[in-house]
This record gives C-alpha cells, structure tokens and sequence, in this order.
C-alpha cells in the first residue's frame, strides 16, 4: 500500500512538471532577454566586478527569437554575431542539478510595439566580427554592445540601457585583473579602462526589463556594493 502511494505521488509530481513546462514553453517572446552565467576563467573575472539583477553574476547576453516555428538566441559570441538553437544556448552553462544557469527578461509594456525593429535590427548584424577589445563605435559587437546598439535604433531612446565607464580592476585588490593584462596583451591593445560600454550585468538592472523566468541556479556576488556601477567585457 505505501509503495502505490508513493507511485502516485511521483505520478501527480510528473504531472504537473509537465504542465509548467508547457506553460513556460507558451511564455517565450521574441525579442526577450536572456542572461547567462558561464563557468570560465575570464567570465569569472567578469562576474568579480559586476552585479546583475539581484545580484546574479551575469556574463552573457542573447536575445530569443522565433524562426520558422523553432527558438533561437541571437548573440554575438566567439569570432562574430550568430544565430544559435535554443537548445545549444541553454546546454552551455549549468548548475549542479543540470539547470540553465540562464535568467529570461523582456522589455516593459512600453517598449512591446519596438520588439519587432529590435529583432530586425539585431539579426542586420548576423555575421559581423566579435568585439574583442570591447571598444564603441569600430563595426564590432560584444554581447551586451549588440543588443544595446539594437535597441537604440529601434526607440531612439537613449533612457531604456545607459553606457557607463568601463572597469577591469579586480576589487579585491584593486589592480587591474592579470587575466586581462593577458588577455589584451595577446591582442597587443591596451586594457581600455573608463572606455563608455555595457554589461550584461549592468544591462540586467536595467529598469526597462521585467523578470520573466529563472531556469536554473545562478551564483551572486556577495562582497560586491551595488551602488556601485561596474562595467566590464562581456564574453
């Protein structure tokens, strides 16, 4: 008797998984943010420095969009701005139970009708070359820079994402970061310290967005002040 109990139980349990994942799934927009947190070397040195919504560390950036009737993230990543399944996004980072460390945002009631010249606006950019020395204005996108510049030119509303002083010193020492003295020494660029740029993190905070989903677990920073503004390279 106590293992059919039991057997419904999980049954009941299975069910209703189910049912919320078939929710969620209906709950996808286009044009919605999605804030990744990923495990590597300079993503956490990103992460030491910056504060997200909430204070979860964030160090990519995408945006979700439909094609054809399948999900998509639009991201600018590796060697240049890309259109990457759903799936292989979620499937980068995870957290010890195998959840995306991944959380969903979209723009506030008023942005809605600019959703589409958003989209359309990032996707002109499919193919454009990576932003690895996180500089403005050279036809090169990190992350955070693709969606910003895309949004920009789809509202022409400079209030939604605000550019800040970039910053890769480590807080803890307050030096710059030896892995970003490498890192634009191997580019031979100096460190762009107090270059204007944006964040994922700093993105996140934004008070145009509103939490959608949270999929995984995602680490914070606790030592971080957030009154403080950090920007930092995205990956």
């Amino acid at each position: 008797m106590i293992f059919i109990v039991k057997f419904r139980n999980k049954s009941v349990l299975f069910c209703w998984l189910a049912i919320l994942s078939s929710c969620h799934r209906s709950a996808l927009r286009s044009g919605d943010f999605l804030f990744q947190d990923i495990d590597c070397p300079l993503c956490t040195a990103i992460e030491n420095v910056t504060d997200g919504y909430e204070g979860y560390n964030f160090s990519h950036v995408g945006m979700l969009v439909e094609e054809n009737g399948s999900w998509c993230v639009l991201e600018a990543i590796s060697d240049k701005v890309v259109q990457t399944p759903l799936s292989e996004f979620m499937d980068r980072s995870k957290d010890a139970d195998g959840n995306p460390k991944v959380l969903q945002m979209r723009l506030t009631r008023q942005y809605r009708k600019t959703v589409p010249a958003i989209v359309e606006a990032v996707k002109a950019n499919i193919g454009k070359p990576y932003d690895d020395e996180f500089l403005p204005d050279n036809g090169k996108y990190y992350c955070s820079e693709l969606l910003y510049e895309a949004v920009q030119q789809a509202t022409k509303d400079t209030a939604i994402f605000r550019l800040q002083p970039m910053t890769y010193i480590d807080p803890l020492t307050g030096k710059t970061n030896l892995l970003w003295m490498d890192y634009f020494s191997r580019l031979g660029a100096s460190v762009p310290e107090g270059v204007a740029g944006i964040n994922p993190g700093g993105m996140s905070r934004s008070g145009s967005l509103t939490f959608v989903h949270k999929y995984g677990k995602i680490s914070k920073n606790h030592h971080l002040n957030t009154t403080k503004n950090r920007i930092l390279r995205i990956y």
